[in-house]
């Protein structure tokens, strides 16, 4: 691992102790609740600091969707937060320079039951009705206001040329030898990459490209919308736009290669005329680059990125880079002595499921530092970075997870959405001039609902794994816990791999524990926010030692002498649902599993899946060049091991882990075999189901993952996973 080299700053910051209004005698949480919770999402702060936006994401149970809205508030938390849009699937508000406009995305409510593009909104802060400012045909996204305020650069695509397209073509042929096809449009697909699906987009279309747009912010007393201008143009896609401070060029990134798959390169800064014009390559680096930030006097850009190491890693810890913002620069790692993960986070399952998050890199007014969110032992935290010496500053620190900000224009005071272990996540302002002061919370959008609730408190700790490895863990105790009692218990296996648990709220565990569960969640080796050796050393090995890191953990449970060893379950999605099917070929010891959107023959996946794995990341060789290897870490080799009763769940539109090669195989050997196994099928969910599934069905999996446990760990009669 590598040696970590900080200075820290002497100044003492308070710990913020944030969380939810609790009734201590209050009901225990339900799978139901998912209906009335309320999420904050993408804060962001007024120029002058007085204010601050945020998207209000709630659920509609009738409809079964959610549904966003703009609020403000004062950041002096004067008043409680009022709505400032009306429309429904209001999102990415924006304040103009002066203030006194915000710009934001909408998408128009269906008409003649025919979903309508999203677009550019305008509404001023003085009142009145947002007008629409765009009228892309493929719809306007990401508005950033110019410096002047005169113009708004967004993300969209040309309307498609049919007639260009190698489709359309082909098609001129055929019709003129067979005049059946005259009137015939193809809905064939042509696939020629080998990437050419994802999860939650569905197929690409390859002649289909992100670009730079801009357009006059101001609409005409006649009501016409103003022209829009395309900067730029090709067969790549454009990132979120960046102006430069004095207005005269736009800065994104763009993954400029036709098939990226096989190269370990990734996206890089590149320049282009506000005016329009040729792009300039400004910088890259051996690997991929993330946000970018330009400072403000336009002559340096901080950027987050993964340098790739040689030979290639499963895990490229990200870190914080500065370049010159000129062509052919050479980017500065800031972040060399500092082993945790710049702009990370922490896996939950109650992040905003709509309007996104935002953040990214902040610089400093004086250009002397930038500040991120970093992850570190399963916290996520404000850091200050300086660009001369490297020396680093906590802006926050405390047991949550900061999963968005923002800051005002001089830098002095940040806005931070801040979810708990209680609380899904509320704004706070952080005076970074005074580092002494509290944060000040200025919303509480769910104490309606919390301060009925009785919430369990998750208790931390560390243990050593067999290799004197240090692992964290957590235990999430049922509400009026008696250590008198014995509880059955229910390990959650997160995904990834490369991802962490922590301080963060999850609505399952908090049900798991409210059905009166002990629920336990570590972060085994390969986790991030430990250090880039500790995610890295995995590779090659997955499922493998992760797997036993997670039983000493149990172990360790189980010495507190609360937990019934014969009434223990096993669960976790996606990689979670990896290691949950490894971990029933190996040992006998849980009563019931239920894996989730997982893996279990990893050949099979390696051809099926939405992304590639050309490049020797989680294996050495393609499945034909070393097969031994991928049946050895497949569960599907070893199925007739399995004895503990299996649930499978499945989104029958999950493209990153298709269900023929994970669920599917599970309980089809396991049906043969004549095992108890059941297979939860849900139509039209992606690999996000448990993240910002339709609300309906986040629900309905809840309780048949909870059901399933309650037949097998509680004895409780059902008989809906009976045969029939």
């Amino acid at each position: 691992m590598r040696t970590i080299r900080l200075r820290w700053s002497s100044i003492a910051l308070p710990v913020l102790l944030l969380g939810a209004v609790q009734a201590p005698d209050g009901r225990r949480i339900t799978d139901t609740d998912l209906f009335k919770f309320v999420w904050a999402a993408d804060p962001q702060i007024s120029p002058n600091a007085s204010q601050v936006l945020f998207v209000r994401v709630n659920v509609n149970e009738e409809k079964d969707r959610y549904e966003t809205q703009i609020f403000v508030v004062p950041s002096d938390g004067s008043a409680a937060p009022r709505p400032l849009t009306s429309g429904r699937n209001d999102r990415s508000p924006r304040w103009s320079p002066s203030g006194k406009e915000i710009a934001f995305v909408r998408t128009p409510e269906a008409v003649d039951g025919k979903s309508q593009p999203a677009q550019i909104y305008l509404i001023s802060m003085d009142g009145g009705e947002a007008r629409a400012l765009t009228n892309a045909a493929t719809g306007a996204s990401s508005p950033v206001w110019s410096p002047d305020g005169r113009t708004i650069a967004f993300n969209s695509s040309p309307k498609p040329d049919s007639s260009s397209s190698a489709q359309a073509k082909l098609d001129s042929i055929r019709r003129g030898a067979d005049s059946t096809l005259k009137k015939h449009v193809s809905d064939v697909r042509v696939i020629t990459r080998a990437q050419y699906r994802w999860n939650g987009g569905g197929y690409t279309d390859p002649a289909s490209h992100n670009h730079i747009w801009t357009v006059p912010s101001s609409i005409g007393p006649t009501g016409a919308l103003p022209t829009m201008r395309q900067i730029t143009f090709g067969d790549f896609d454009e990132g979120e736009p960046v102006w430069s401070p004095d207005g005269s060029k736009l800065y994104f990134t763009s993954d400029r290669n036709f098939e990226p798959y096989y190269s370990t390169t990734g996206a890089e800064i590149y320049a282009v005329p506000a005016a329009g014009g040729a792009m300039v390559k400004i910088s890259s680096i051996d690997g991929s680059i993330g946000t970018i930030a330009i400072s403000p006097d336009g002559k340096r850009i901080a950027f987050t990125g993964a340098a790739n190491a040689k030979p290639v890693r499963s895990y490229d810890q990200p870190d914080l880079f500065v370049t010159d913002a000129i062509a052919g620069s050479t980017p500065r790692n800031l972040t060399t002595g500092y082993d945790y993960d710049v702009e990370g986070g922490i896996g939950s399952d109650q992040h905003p499921p709509r309007a996104g998050n935002g953040g990214g890199v902040i610089w400093a007014k004086d250009g002397r530092s930038v500040v991120v969110v970093t992850a570190e032992n399963g916290r996520a935290n404000l850091k200050r970075f300086f660009i001369a010496d490297g020396k680093i500053d906590s802006v926050t620190i405390g047991d949550h997870e900061v999963v968005s900000y923002t800051a005002s224009a001089d830098g002095s005071k940040f806005v931070t959405l801040v979810s708990t272990p209680v609380n899904i996540g509320d704004l706070y302002v952080v005076d970074a001039m005074s580092p002494r002061s509290s944060p000040r919370q200025i919303t509480r959008v769910n104490d309606a609902l919390f301060s009925t609730l009785a919430l369990s408190t998750p208790e931390e700790f560390w243990y050593n794994s067999f290799d004197g490895k240090r692992i964290q863990g957590w235990i999430l105790k049922p509400p009026q816990f008696d250590a008198s009692r014995k509880y059955p218990l229910i390990l959650e296996i997160h995904g990834g791999p490369h991802t962490a648990y922590g301080s963060s709220f999850t609505h399952e565990f908090l049900w798991m524990a409210a059905k009166g569960y002990v629920v336990l969640y570590t972060n085994p080796r390969g986790s991030t926010s430990y250090g880039q050796d500790f995610g890295n050393v995995i590779q090659f090995h997955y499922p493998g030692d992760d797997y036993k890191d997670l039983m000493i953990g149990v172990d360790e449970v189980l010495k507190r002498g609360y937990v019934d060893s014969t009434r223990m379950g096993v669960t976790g999605g996606s990689g979670g649902g990896v290691l949950t099917n490894w971990t029933i070929t190996q040992t006998h010891r849980f009563a019931a599993a239920a894996s989730q959107r997982s893996i279990a023959d990893w050949a099979g996946w390696w051809y099926t899946a939405d992304f590639t794995l050309f490049n020797p990341t989680w294996f050495r060789a393609a499945p034909w060049e070393d097969p031994k290897d991928y049946a050895e870490r497949s569960a599907i080799t070893h199925i007739a091991n399995v004895t503990t009763p299996l649930m499978l769940i499945e989104g029958e539109a999950d493209m990153r882990t298709p269900p023929v090669n994970g669920g599917e195989a599970m309980f089809r050997a396991l049906k043969y075999l004549h095992k108890p196994t059941v297979m939860v099928r849900f139509p039209d969910e992606t690999h996000e189901l448990s993240r910002s599934g339709k609300p309906w069905h986040r629900v309905e999996r809840l309780r048949h993952i909870v059901g399933w446990f309650d037949k097998y760990l509680q004895h409780q009669v059902t008989t809906v996973y009976d045969v029939r």
